[in-house]
């Protein structure tokens, strides 16, 4: 008669729940076991191993993390199959037109390429981590033949060169572009954790650091007033005026409306931008964020400017009719079309020629008023309810430019209540009075 202490380790029964572990043909072990899964449902897993330890060992985890409520993953496919299903069934739903279309850059020319022979299910904070440094690392020109691909007779500036010549231009990404494309990830990946597809997000493990913020160049108060003095008589002197005083972005400005103009009484109504996308071409879209919906007064200069557009946009309209495209824009082009905002930003460079100023980008006239706004002394609350911001942290950190100027006067007033080492502090006129100290600055 045999006992359970006679009976083999591979034989003996285990208890209900815990599965079973055998020895196959081929000598590994196996391991199987019932287990959570999605949809509040119960699954069998198998595991293997080497040894009958090691699979005992790999089911009893998943057995633990299914007593955790963390269901097993289903997931069998690449990590380049759900990226795919991720833009064209989830993302293209959540996110504006132009943000998908970079998310769809970011995935086919960086994420597939190098993560998307992966499983999703087998992904690790390392395979995620090696690939981050190896963009970090790698010529993006060399890696993905960007100037191979190039026709060596076509009569451009844009010929072969680097990899395609023989000689590395060494272009690496910028720590903004790499936080950029691993935020991508992580909200794919986040969306699998979302759907139980996986159990966690790996990307989330890997840090890549705060990279610094990007440098920008807002126009000085006497350079403000040269690109002022320098729009007078150009076509587009109210949009650039209007730009300049009120911060409003570039799609803000070509997607305004006759009517949300109220020159009586010198406001606008911001509702909408002017974008060119992908499948609809220049199509007119919601404001950035909600906080973009807003209403600003408008200046004195700033409605005598667009009143004078009116009447010549009203001139423009009588010598193109019957042609005349009644869009309804405040900024049209002489036939009354919306206008392109690259043709917008070829005008404004072709103006800061004219001008001899320096070259800037058509954003950093946004940044120019928040600078200027501040060095007025506005409160930094208003400064963002005109600029539209979501969070007063953003105008603080990231428009809020502080020059030398307002450096030079905090120091100063810092050194008039210090006084010198030199000079004893000047006594209180009365005797109970604490001493003087600067005031606070908020």
């Amino acid at each position: 008669m045999t006992t359970p202490r006679d009976t083999p380790a591979s034989r003996r029964t285990r208890a209900n729940g815990d599965g079973t572990v055998y020895q196959r043909k081929d000598r590994r072990w196996e391991a199987a076991g019932y287990v959570l899964a999605p949809g509040n449902t119960r699954k069998r897993v198998r595991v293997y191993g080497s040894t009958r330890t090691e699979a005992l060992a790999k089911l009893t985890e998943k057995i633990a993390a299914s007593n955790r409520g963390v269901p097993a993953v289903t997931v069998q496919g690449s990590l380049a199959a759900f990226l795919t299903y991720w833009l064209e069934n989830v993302a293209v739903h959540h996110l504006r037109e132009t943000t998908h279309t970079r998310y769809t850059a970011v995935v086919e020319q960086y994420l597939i390429p190098g993560l998307g022979r992966k499983k999703l299910s087998k992904l690790t904070a390392k395979d995620v981590r090696t690939w981050l440094n190896a963009l970090r690392t790698v010529c993006q020109c060399c890696a993905r033949g960007i100037d191979a691909r190039r026709d060596p007779n076509a009569q451009t500036s844009r010929r072969p060169r680097c990899c395609a010549i023989g000689q590395c231009c060494r272009k690496r990404l910028s720590p903004v572009t790499l936080a950029y494309i691993h935020s991508v990830l992580k909200s794919a990946l986040e969306h699998a954790v979302r759907e139980e597809e996986i159990p966690r997000n790996v990307a989330r493990n890997v840090r890549t650091g705060t990279p610094r913020p990007r440098r920008f160049n807002p126009f000085t108060a006497d350079e403000a007033r040269q690109f002022l003095a320098a729009a007078q008589g150009h076509r587009l002197a109210a949009l650039f005026e209007l730009a300049l005083r009120t911060g409003l972005r570039k799609g803000e400005l070509l997607g305004l409306r006759w009517e949300d103009l109220d020159l009586d009484g010198g406001t606008a109504s911001i509702r909408r931008t002017l974008q060119r996308t992908t499948s609809r071409g220049l199509a007119t879209l919601p404001t950035k964020t909600i906080s973009s919906e807003r209403r600003i007064a408008l200046p004195a200069p700033c409605v005598t400017s667009l009143r004078a557009h009116h009447a010549r946009q009203a001139k423009e309209k009588e010598q193109a009719s019957p042609n005349w495209q009644a869009s309804g824009h405040v900024f049209t082009r002489p036939g009354g079309h919306p206008i392109e905002p690259a043709t917008l930003t070829r005008h404004f460079h072709a103006l800061l020629r004219e001008a001899r100023l320096r070259p800037v980008r058509f954003h950093d006239l946004r940044h120019s008023t928040a600078t200027l706004l501040l060095e007025q002394g506005v409160e930094l609350v208003v400064i963002k309810e005109l600029l539209g911001h979501a969070h007063i942290g953003v105008t603080a950190t990231v428009y809020a430019h502080v020059r030398l100027r307002l450096q030079r006067q905090a120091i100063d007033l810092l050194g008039h209540a210090l006084g010198t080492l030199d000079q004893p502090s000047p006594e209180p006129a009365d005797g109970d009075d604490p001493p003087l100290c600067a005031a606070p600055v908020r």
